[in-house]
This record gives structure tokens, C-alpha cells and sequence, in this order.
């Protein structure tokens, strides 16, 4: 029903509050507000003191309405509803720039939504090629759906999502550069025969535990439990064999001194 056929509808006598209300497809609080605000009144009262609302009246309040639908603030409304016509047009054209800012970045929101749903099914968002050229020829993109197999369920898995959405090819490039430096830096510790537990070796394991931070928040306790696997995983011994013989039990121990260093025990140390 249009504003004027809901007008040309009140009686002579006119429209209670609940009436108006329901005429408007509002509230009898919301007209109270508008009242109050000397934004709508009712240019009538029953001999009770009750609001009446005529057809003017109920046609100004549809007017309210359709600009508060439009996100024109309440303050604003009043003065749109008694300005000049060139005034008015200007107003609106002014809300109509907001609304079409507030329409672009909905369509960001909804982008980044979609980003962060694409994230936690595949964990990345780069095409297979795109994930070779990054992270190198050895690099399968299998294995981001073992991953989520294993630990779509989990806590970490929805960090790494969130940051993932976040991320462009070029992020990825830069994380991945200064993982491979880490891992250099790990092998050259190894040959130069620095010690787990000394300022060295625990710099390059907080930096090691920093990296893993890329990607979800790692306290030392679920560091430990990484170094654990390092070492009884075949495929992550074996990765980091290739870097350097022994990397992986040094590097184990190396996450253990540090661990140590800030109050964790590594043989009682669990995922949390």
C-alpha cells in the first residue's frame, strides 16, 4: 500500500497511536520517539489527551520512515521534510553518496568473507601453481587438504585461516623467504656446533617459534610438541635432515632449552 492510499485511508476522526503505528509499518515506541523529538506529532487529541494522527499527519510519518530506511539520520530528517526543494535534493544526493559508500564496502565485507571461507576449506588461497613457484619445486599442494583432514577442527587451523584470507602472493613470498633464512641459519648453528640452551641457540628457536606465529598463535608448551614431531614424524625428519644431518634432534633440543628457559617443562609439556 503507497503512503498516499494509506493516508486517503484514515478516518475523518483520524488514527489512534496503535493505528498510525500499523498504518506505518512501525512501532507506537518508535511514534512515541518521533513525538517526543517534534519530528511527527499528531495534530490531534482525543477529549482523553490521546494521540490522533490525520491523514497529513500519517503521510509525514511515512516520509520519516522512507528516510530512515535510507540511513538519514533522525536529526537530519526534520529539516529534509520542511526544507526548500533545491535544499532537499542537495540532502539527498549527499545520503545517496553515503549509501553508495556504505554499498562499497559491503561489497568489501562480502569479499572478505568469501576469502576467509575459501581459507578454512583450502587453507590457502593460491593456485597450485602459484604455491609451487612460492614455496618451491618440493612442494606439494596435497597437502594443505591432509592438513585440514587432520586439523580442520582445530583452533590454530581457524588463525591460520583468518590470516591467510588477509594474504597476497607477495606476503607468501616474504614469509617463505624468511623461513628459508631461518632454516639456513638453523643448518650454520648446527655446523658451527652452537649449544641448545644458550643465548644462540635460544634466539634461533624464538625465532623458529616467531615463524610458526605466522600462522597461529604457538606458545613454547605447543613449540615443544612441534619439536616432538620434528623428530618421530618421518616426513618432517627427513625435511629437516635435507637442510643439515642432525638438524632435527638439534633443533628439538634447542625448542626444549628454550622451552625450559620460560618455565616449561618439555617431558610434561602438552598442546595448549
Amino acid at each position: 500500500m503507497t503512503c498516499e492510499s494509506t493516508a486517503d485511508a484514515v478516518p475523518s476522526d483520524g488514527l489512534t497511536v496503535g493505528g498510525a503505528a500499523s498504518a506505518v509499518g512501525v512501532t507506537v515506541r518508535t511514534l512515541h520517539h518521533w513525538d517526543e523529538l517534534r519530528l511527527a506529532r499528531p495534530s490531534q487529541r482525543t477529549s482523553g489527551g490521546h494521540r490522533l494522527y490525520d491523514a497529513a499527519d500519517v503521510a509525514r510519518l511515512h516520509r520519516v520512515r522512507v528516510y530512515r530506511e535510507l540511513g538519514v539520520p533522525l536529526a537530519d530528517i526534520g529539516n529534509l521534510l520542511d526544507a526548500p526543494t533545491d535544499d532537499v535534493e542537495q540532502s539527498l544526493r549527499r545520503q545517496l553518496g553515503l549509501v553508495r559508500e556504505h554499498i562499497r564496502h559491503l561489497e568489501q565485507s562480502a569479499e572478505a568473507l568469501d576469502r576467509l571461507i575459501e581459507a578454512r576449506r583450502s587453507g590457502l588461497l593460491l593456485s597450485p601453481e602459484e604455491q609451487v613457484a612460492i614455496f618451491g619445486e618440493s612442494w606439494q599442494p596435497s597437502w594443505q587438504h591432509q592438513a585440514r583432514e587432520r586439523w580442520g577442527d582445530t583452533t590454530q587451523w581457524a588463525q591460520s585461516a583468518e590470516r591467510a584470507a588477509e594474504r597476497t602472493p607477495e606476503d607468501w613470498r616474504r614469509i617463505t623467504a624468511e623461513v628459508e633464512a631461518l632454516h639456513a641459519d638453523l643448518a650454520v648453528a648446527l655446523r658451527e656446533g652452537v649449544r641448545p640452551g644458550g643465548e644462540r641457540a635460544n634466539a634461533l628457536a624464538e625465532r623458529h617459534r616467531s615463524s610458526i606465529g605466522a600462522y597461529f598463535d604457538c606458545t613454547h608448551s605447543m613449540h615443544v610438541c612441534l619439536g616432538r614431531t620434528y623428530v618421530d614424524d618421518p616426513g618432517f625428519r627427513t625435511f629437516f635432515e635435507g637442510l643439515e644431518p642432525g638438524l632435527a634432534g638439534w633443533l628439538q633440543d634447542a625448542i626444549n632449552a628454550n622451552a625450559r628457559g620460560h618455565g616449561v617443562d618439555p617431558e610434561t609439556a602438552i598442546w595448549t
